[in-house]
């Protein structure tokens, strides 16, 4: 139904029903997409205005007016009237040129229009009392210093482990890795290994890195610089992962970086802190930056993609454990480094722990769809989300994994969350009637496009990686392996999948010398199990590298882990740099002439094992992991 009016407003005109609860929760959400450029009246307050227009019609559907007279009813009224911004045009384009979709549409409104109680009770289900479009200069604000945070705790642990790691005395010396690297690929290896120790990969370089990524993370936590300050730790942290070789191969590594990365395009393009936080009721009013829509969207996108994988991978690759949801059988006392937690969770009820199973796969598969849902659901995943992480990081230590990901899961929380549980009413009352928005700054409207063209870039790369997470042998397409492989080694698109497979024995190597070949002691680690009496330790969100890569070494054999030798090696030269990451060295004077290193099968002990005992863990005896070594071998040519 058209109709054109003898006196039309100077101004485009939605008329509602003031006396509909519905109506009146979604007029604010359209007041505020159209931004001042429709006016909104209710038909009480302006049917006597325009006599064209029966009484009953008002009543039964919205109407809107141009200010050339056209004049439009029902759904189509509420489309016209939210064309007047660019990103909802499609909604009116749809209606006038796709079949069936203007149909749909007026169904809809008059089913909608004959239950408005209904729609109101299912609108504030799913949103709450306030469905305007959400904000998120709270979580803004909060996710970036919590990732100047967690890129402190990065550079920092690792700060304090490089010299024994990749240093010039360490396990697997940079200095001896990148030249090997060029002299088997020549110029190409710039490409794909890309870091600054290219131009010197001495100890005072690695600790410039570390020591520099520590003082870009508190410029980022205090706001100063917040983009270029991520561009830099983006720089310093992949330097970083390339020269720590296998020791910064984990996947929460990679996931700093690609966080990092995006992040860049979500931050406030600055100097100097200048954000000021305003309220209106149960929001912010203004602010110095807007947030980057697109920006948010490719940090939501990868938090979806890293939930997802993480679940289904396990569904798919082949285990049946997580079938028949059999996992933390083995999972508590098998991970890498578990706490003293993970003890006493291991005791938990067969049920229970198959039902937390069950849980985790639900949260990590179906909890990511509701990233995209209305607020309420929404809020609830985040709930779940964040509750898994914690959960997993009170029975494991994953370093900074678990911290990242909650990190991520505050970008979910929009502002009138957040003023709802933190602003105080004071200050929400202080500043009523402080304008929403501020005008977009050059700089602003160039994030956006560059953020817009990452999105293009990588989103295909991201879909396909989430594909394979479903089918693991998928045939990758061939133009999406020429852009994979060109950005592969920023580490900027990547997949993930934690727990692929469960590990259902835990074997521990235990390294032992001697001076004499008949008495031998062992090295104690710092955090890996060893002695039997010690109970576990937490040491998140530091890692402990060399520990987490002993425990992948236990998987394997000594020559699938090159380093290994290499770390034999040192404790026989008596590296002070390598004992250094040790919590017991036998040899602290002089390096032992003879080393060896002995495969053993560790498993909790019991409640009534522990008591009798003390002892937190058992084990037995396998094999001989790697044949003696002497020195007097390291000496012959």
């Amino acid at each position: 139904m058209h109709l054109r009016i003898a006196n039309p407003p100077t101004k485009p005109l939605l008329i509602w029903d003031g006396e509909c609860d519905f109506c009146r929760l979604w007029i604010e959400r359209w007041r505020e997409i159209t931004a001042g450029k429709v006016d909104y009246a209710t038909y009480q307050q302006a049917a006597q205005q325009f006599p064209e227009i029966p009484g009953e019609q008002f009543k039964r559907a919205m109407v809107f007016i141009e200010p050339d007279g056209e004049t439009f009813f029902a759904a189509e009224a509420v489309y016209r009237s939210l064309r007047h911004r660019s990103s909802k045009r499609w909604l009116a384009w749809s209606y006038d040129h796709v079949p069936g979709f203007a149909a749909i549409s007026e169904t809809t409104y008059k089913f909608i229009a004959r239950h408005r109680g209904l729609g109101s009770t299912f609108t504030q289900l799913l949103w709450g009392k306030d469905v305007r479009p959400p904000t998120y200069f709270w979580a803004r604000r909060w996710f970036l210093r919590a990732l100047g945070l967690i890129y402190l705790i990065a550079f920092a642990s690792f700060g304090v482990q490089v010299e024994g790691l990749v240093g010039s005395n360490g396990v697997s010396p940079l200095n001896q890795f990148l030249p090997a690297v060029y002299e088997r690929f020549g110029s190409t290896a710039y490409s794909l290994l890309p870091t600054l120790c290219w131009f010197d990969s001495s100890n005072s370089l690695l600790h410039f890195l570390c020591s520099g990524g520590v003082v870009l993370s508190l410029l980022l936590i205090l706001g100063i610089a917040p983009a270029l300050s991520l561009v830099v730790l983006f720089v310093f942290y992949l330097s970083l992962t390339i020269a720590g070789q296998t020791f910064l191969s984990f996947q929460w590594d990679i996931l700093l970086l690609e966080t990092g990365f995006l992040s860049i395009f979500f931050a406030p393009w600055r100097l100097w802190p200048g954000e000021l936080m305003l309220w209106r009721g149960s929001g912010p009013l203004a602010t110095t930056s807007p947030v980057s829509r697109a920006g948010l969207f490719l940090l939501k996108f990868l938090l979806f993609k890293l939930m997802l994988m993480s679940g289904v991978v396990k569904l798919t690759s082949g285990d049946d454990c997580w079938w028949n949801l059999t996992a933390l059988d083995y999972h508590y006392w098998s991970q890498p480094l578990p706490t003293v937690f993970a003890w006493w969770a291991d005791k938990s009820p067969e049920w229970f722990k198959h039902f937390s199973v069950a849980f985790c796969l639900v949260v990590e598969i179906i909890g990511p769809f509701f990233i995209w849902a209305p607020r309420r659901p929404r809020l609830i995943a985040t709930g779940l989300m964040i509750f898994l992480q914690l959960v997993i990081a009170i029975t494991g230590n994953y370093c900074f994994f678990n911290l990242l990901t909650i990190a991520l899961c505050l970008l979910l929380i929009d502002d009138s969350v957040a003023a709802a549980l933190w602003a105080a009413p004071h200050k929400r009352a202080k500043n009523v009637g402080v304008p929403f928005r501020t005008a977009k700054r050059p700089q602003d409207q160039l994030r956006s496009y560059a953020a817009t063209a990452v999105i293009i870039v990588t989103l295909p790369i991201n879909a396909w990686l989430i594909l394979t997470a479903f089918k693991p042998d998928v045939d990758w397409p061939r133009p999406l392996i020429a852009i994979y492989g060109r950005l592969e080694s920023f580490r900027i698109a990547n997949g993930y999948g934690l727990f692929r497979v469960m590990t259902k024995d835990r074997d521990e190597i235990v390294i032992e010398g001697s001076a004499d070949g008949i008495d031998w002691l062992p090295y104690e680690f710092k955090w890996k199990p060893g002695d039997v009496m010690r109970a576990p330790g937490w040491c998140a969100p530091h890692q402990p590298r060399l520990d987490w890569q002993m425990w992948f070494a236990a998987l394997g054999s000594y020559r699938e882990n090159p380093w290994f030798g290499r770390l034999i090696v040192k404790l026989l030269q008596g590296s002070p740099d390598v004992s250094g990451l040790l919590a017991k060295n036998p040899f602290r004077h002089d390096p032992p002439r003879y080393i060896r290193a002995m495969l053993y099968r560790y498993r909790f002990t019991t409640l009534r094992e522990h008591r009798e005992t003390g002892a937190w863990w058992k084990r037995e005896q396998l094999r001989e992991y790697l044949p003696t070594i002497s020195a007097d071998q390291l000496r012959q040519p």
